[in-house]
C-alpha cells in the first residue's frame, strides 16, 4: 500500500516538470507508420515508454543501474512470498464496524468481516491469527484472506489425526438433525447418529443440544471432509474395561449385586456393574413360575450367585434360589407315606399331573391313582392348571426328590362291595363319559362305570356310531350286565330295560304281509325302510322297482311286502316290487278261475238236459244241435284259457 501510494506521487511530480518532454515523446510515437517489417516485431508504444525512473524531479539520475538492480532485490525482499491456499499467521493492524484489517506481511493488507471473529473476544490490534490465503489478488486487485477457512482446515487436521490415533475429543452439540446432532469439534461441524449417543435407545434429541460432551472420531471422509463422531464408543470402551476387570476375579459360587435391566419370557437380565448376566427362569425360585416378571421388578436390587461363566463368550449364568436351601433337604415331618397333603396342579401331562405341595416340593398323581374305576381317563380332561387338590402321599423319596399322590385313595374302594350295591339285573342312571365306535362308557359314581356295547343300545335300531344315539354328558338309563370286580368292569345295557320286541313282532311282520313304509335312505346296494313300530327294514336295489318302470325314491312312502325276518339277526328284508308283481299274478288266477266255473257250469246244464230226454224228436234234435254247439264254443274258450 505504501508502494502505490509513493507511485502515485511521484508521477505526479514528474508530469509536472516533464511536461515539454512528455508532449515531444508524444509527438515522437504518433508520427507515420513504420514499415511493415517493423510493425510485425515492434510493440505499441504508451506515453511514458521512454520514462526514465531514476531521474528525479530535477532531472538528476540518483542510482546506476548495478544500484538500482540490487535495491530492487532488496526491496523485493521485504514482501513474504505466498501462495493461495496457503496458511499463514498476521496482526492485527486496524478494526473497523465490520472489518478486520490483517497484516501477513504482504504487499497489501486483507480485510476479514467480523462475523469470522465471533469466537474471540476482545480481539485488538496487534493480537496474531492464523489465516488462510484465499486470493492473493481477486478482481478488484485485493488480497483475499478467511479466518473461518483457517479453522476448517486445522480442525479437519486434528480430526483426522485423532481418527488414527483413537484420541478421545470434547465437543459441543449445536443443534439437532435428521437421525443425530451436530456437534462442533475444533470448530468443525461433524455428525453425531442417534444410535452412537448412548448404549441405550435414545428418543429425546432436544435434552442433549448446548451439552459439551466427549466422544470418539470413528468415521472420516476425505472427499467430502465429513467425520462421524461417537459417544457410544466411548460408553463401551467403559464398560469394556469394567467387564475386563469383573471377569477377572470372577468365580462360581461367587455372590455378586445386580439391577434388573430387561425381563423376558425366558429369564431375566442382569446389570452386574458393566457385565451383564443371565437369570434363567428356571434359577429364579425353586417352585414353578410362569414368566420371570411374577417376582421380579425393572430396576430391582438383589443379589444373586454366580452359577457359570464363558470367559470367550463373556456369558454369566446366575442363580437366586441358590441362595436359599433346597425345599426337598428341609421337608417338614408332615410330609411323610400315607399323610395327606394338600397341593395346586402346576402341569399337566398325559400320564398325569404334577401337584405343588410346596415351592419346589412337587408330587405325580398318576392317571391310574385319580379314580378307582378301570376305565381310561385323560388327565389332560380331568385336572386344570391351578386347581387345587387333596391327595395321599403314597411313595417318598426324599434323595431322588420323588414323590407319587393319590387321590382315589382319600376315599374306600367302591369295588370292595360292589356286588351289593350293583347287583346284576339291577336299573340305575348313569352320566355318558366317553364314547368310542364300539361302545359308551357310562359312569355310576366316581370310580364306578362300564360300557354300554353298541349292540345294547336298541333292539329295533342299527346304528353306524353309538353317538347317533347319545352324546358326552347326557345320562343314560342302565341295566347291569354283568360284574367283571377282578379288572373292575361292569357289563352294562339299555335296550334289556324293554322286552325284546322282535319276539312279539313276528306274526306282525310275517312273510307275504304288506306294511307302509318310507325310504329314509338309500345307496348303490339298497335302501332302508322306515316300518311301524319302529323297526327298520332292507329292500335290495332291485326290489324298488315300481310298476311303471321307476324306483321308489328316498323319503317316498310306499307299499312294501316282508320277504324275509329273521328274528335272531333282527333283520327284516321288504320288496315293493313284490306287491305290484303278485297283484298282477292274482289277477290273472282269478279269471282263469272264473272261466273254468263258467265251462263247468254250461256241462252240467247239458247233462241235465240228456237225462230228461227219452227220445229224440226232429225238434229236440234241432235243440240239442245248439247246445253242442254252444258247449264246442265253450270248449274252445276254456282251452284258449
Amino acid at each position: 500500500m505504501f508502494l502505490n501510494l509513493f507511485v502515485k506521487q511521484l508521477n505526479a511530480d514528474d508530469q509536472e516538470s516533464a511536461a515539454a518532454p512528455a508532449e515531444a515523446t508524444t509527438a515522437t510515437t504518433t508520427a507515420p507508420e513504420a514499415p511493415a517489417a517493423a510493425t510485425e516485431v515492434a510493440t505499441v508504444a504508451t506515453a511514458h515508454d521512454d520514462f526514465d525512473w531514476s531521474i528525479d524531479k530535477r532531472n538528476v539520475s540518483s542510482y546506476n543501474a548495478d544500484e538500482k538492480a540490487k535495491y530492487d532485490k532488496v526491496y523485493d525482499a521485504t514482501f513474504v512470498a505466498i501462495t493461495d491456499g496457503e496458511l499463514i499467521k498476521g496482526a492485527v493492524v486496524g478494526l473497523t464496524k465490520t472489518d478486520v484489517v490483517l497484516n501477513i506481511g504482504f504487499k497489501s493488507d486483507g480485510l476479514i468481516s467480523l462475523n469470522e471473529f465471533r469466537d474471540l473476544q476482545g480481539l485488538k490490534i496487534g493480537d496474531e491469527v492464523e489465516v488462510m490465503v484465499v486470493e492473493k489478488e481477486d478482481r478488484q486487485g485485493h488480497l483475499h484472506l478467511s479466518r473461518k477457512q483457517a479453522r476448517i482446515t486445522r480442525a479437519w487436521e486434528k480430526i483426522v489425526e485423532v481418527h488414527k490415533t483413537g484420541e478421545i475429543v470434547t465437543g459441543t452439540v449445536t443443534s439437532k438433525t435428521k437421525g443425530g446432532l451436530i456437534v462442533d469439534v475444533f470448530g468443525m461441524e461433524t455428525f453425531l447418529p442417534g444410535s452412537q449417543i448412548d448404549v441405550k435407545p435414545v428418543t429425546d434429541y432436544d435434552q442433549f443440544v448446548g451439552k459439551t460432551m466427549e466422544f470418539k472420531v470413528v468415521k472420516v471422509n476425505e472427499t467430502i471432509k465429513n467425520a462421524v463422531v461417537s459417544h457410544k464408543a466411548l460408553i463401551e470402551s467403559d464398560i469394556e474395561a469394567q467387564r475386563a476387570e469383573i471377569m477377572g476375579k470372577l468365580e462360581k459360587g461367587q455372590v455378586l449385586e445386580g439391577t434388573i435391566k430387561n425381563i423376558t419370557d425366558f429369564g431375566a437380565f442382569m446389570d452386574l456393574g458393566g457385565l451383564d448376566g443371565l437369570l434363567y427362569i428356571t434359577d429364579i425360585s425353586w417352585g414353578r413360575i410362569n414368566h420371570p416378571s411374577e417376582v421380579l421388578k425393572l430396576d430391582q436390587k438383589l443379589n444373586v450367585v454366580v452359577l457359570d461363566f464363558d470367559d470367550d463368550k463373556k456369558r454369566i449364568s446366575l442363580g437366586l434360589k441358590q441362595l436359599t436351601p433346597h425345599p426337598w433337604d428341609v421337608l417338614g415331618e408332615n410330609i411323610a407315606e400315607g399323610n395327606v397333603v394338600k397341593g395346586k396342579v402346576v402341569n399337566i401331562e398325559d400320564y398325569g399331573a404334577f401337584l405343588e405341595i410346596m415351592p419346589g416340593v412337587e408330587g405325580l398323581v398318576h392317571v391310574s391313582e385319580i379314580t378307582w374305576a378301570n376305565t381310561p381317563i385323560n388327565a389332560k380332561e380331568f385336572f386344570k392348571l391351578g386347581d387345587e387338590y387333596e391327595a395321599k402321599i403314597v411313595t417318598l423319596d426324599k434323595d431322588a426328590r420323588k414323590m407319587s399322590l393319590s387321590i382315589k385313595q382319600m376315599t374306600p374302594d367302591p369295588w370292595n362291595e360292589i356286588e351289593n350295591k350293583y347287583p346284576v339285573d339291577s336299573r340305575h342312571s348313569g352320566l355318558v363319559k366317553n364314547i368310542t365306535p364300539y361302545g359308551v362308557f357310562v359312569e355310576l359314581e366316581p370310580g364306578i362305570g362300564g360300557m354300554i356295547h353298541i349292540s345294547d343300545l336298541s333292539w329295533l335300531k342299527r346304528f353306524n356310531h353309538p353317538s347317533e344315539y347319545t352324546k358326552v354328558g347326557e345320562k343314560i338309563e342302565i341295566m347291569i350286565l354283568g360284574i367283571d370286580k377282578e379288572n373292575r368292569k361292569l357289563q352294562l345295557g339299555h335296550k334289556q330295560l324293554e322286552e325284546d320286541p322282535w319276539n312279539t313282532l313276528e306274526d306282525t311282520f310275517a312273510i307275504g304281509t304288506v306294511h307302509e313304509g318310507t325310504v329314509i335312505r338309500k345307496d348303490d346296494k339298497g335302501a332302508i325302510v322306515q316300518l311301524p313300530y319302529g323297526l327298520e327294514g332292507f329292500a335290495p336295489n332291485r326290489h324298488l322297482n315300481k310298476e311303471d318302470g321307476g324306483q321308489v325314491n328316498a323319503e317316498e312312502t310306499n307299499q312294501f311286502m316282508v320277504i324275509e325276518f329273521d328274528r335272531n339277526e333282527k333283520r327284516i328284508v321288504v320288496s315293493h316290487t313284490r306287491t305290484w308283481e303278485v297283484a298282477k299274478a292274482e289277477e290273472r288266477e282269478a279269471i282263469k278261475k272264473e272261466a273254468k266255473a263258467e265251462s263247468d257250469k254250461t256241462k252240467k246244464a247239458v247233462k241235465n238236459i240228456q237225462s230228461k230226454v227219452e227220445k229224440a224228436t226232429l225238434g229236440d234234435l234241432g235243440v240239442l244241435a245248439e247246445l253242442k254247439k254252444k258247449l264246442e264254443g265253450g270248449g274252445e274258450g276254456e282251452s284258449a284259457q
